[in-house]
């Protein structure tokens, strides 16, 4: 019997990256499947397509983790449809790279509402359940420079800072309701948000990694669907940072 048969994962900005990649293998493991996006609707239900033919029932569902009326009204759609998550996997996020002293308050508001605020108010909605069925899996998705900090990546850093010590801070309050907490922090992986850095800067890159490459989205996916399993029920409050040797 498939333990996981009757769970429900939901992964927020699944329409590509970590985010589908992350879908897709809990999808195998034979979970019903909540797809978030913002705005790639079609991205989504392409990932959506690709969670079904691994035979999982899929939900897809918009929602700007900006705003917590937003949320409040995804909330309200998991309920209609029956759906009460047991696993949340945190992977919405939006970078910013720019000197310190040119970020503005827009781009404040942006970063740490997508980052961190969305992440907070999804989590406050979603948690009560699983503290009532003593069961559950949080997993955030943060990153390297969450735990080393990055030049010209401060706020960014500042964000991840928050999301590695939200999810110390939560693991230690949900850990005797049986669920768990943990942060993956992945080093450089092969997704968008790389888009922004040009073929000289992406190869200087790759030569301080050990590794010698990039991660690929699947292979960060892969740590999250541990921690989203049942077997993985003693870590909580960790901060793993698969990273190719980049940070050690």
């Amino acid at each position: 019997m498939n333990p996981r048969k009757n769970m429900t994962a939901l992964v927020t900005g699944a329409s590509r990256g970590i985010g589908a990649a992350a879908a897709v293998l809990l999808a195998e493991q034979g979970m019903n499947i909540v797809v978030h996006y913002h705005a790639a609707r079609d991205q989504a239900e392409a990932t959506a397509r690709e969670c079904e033919r691994r035979g999982a029932n899929v939900m897809v569902a918009a929602a700007d983790l900006r705003n917590f009326a937003e949320l409040e009204r995804f909330k309200a759609k998991l309920d209609a449809a029956g759906l009460s998550p047991d696993i949340l996997v945190n992977n919405a996020g939006v970078s910013h790279y720019g000197l310190f002293t040119d970020v503005t308050e827009q781009d404040w508001e942006n970063v740490v509402g997508v980052n961190l605020k969305g992440m907070f108010r999804l989590t406050q909605l979603l948690a009560p359940a699983m503290v009532r069925r003593r069961y559950g899996r949080i997993i955030n998705v943060s990153s390297v420079w969450g735990i080393a900090g990055a030049s010209c990546e401060v706020l960014y850093s500042l964000t991840k800072g928050g999301v590695n010590a939200f999810t110390k801070a939560l693991a230690k309050e949900l850990a005797p309701s049986g669920v768990t907490v943990n942060a993956v922090a992945p080093g450089a992986v092969e997704t968008d948000m790389m888009r922004d850095f040009s073929e000289a800067e992406l190869a200087a890159l790759r030569a301080e990694i050990p590794a010698g490459r990039l991660a690929r989205p699947e292979e960060i996916a892969s740590l999250i669907r541990f921690l989203a399993s049942p077997e993985s029920g003693y870590i909580t409050g960790q901060v793993i940072s698969p990273n190719g040797g980049w940070l050690t």
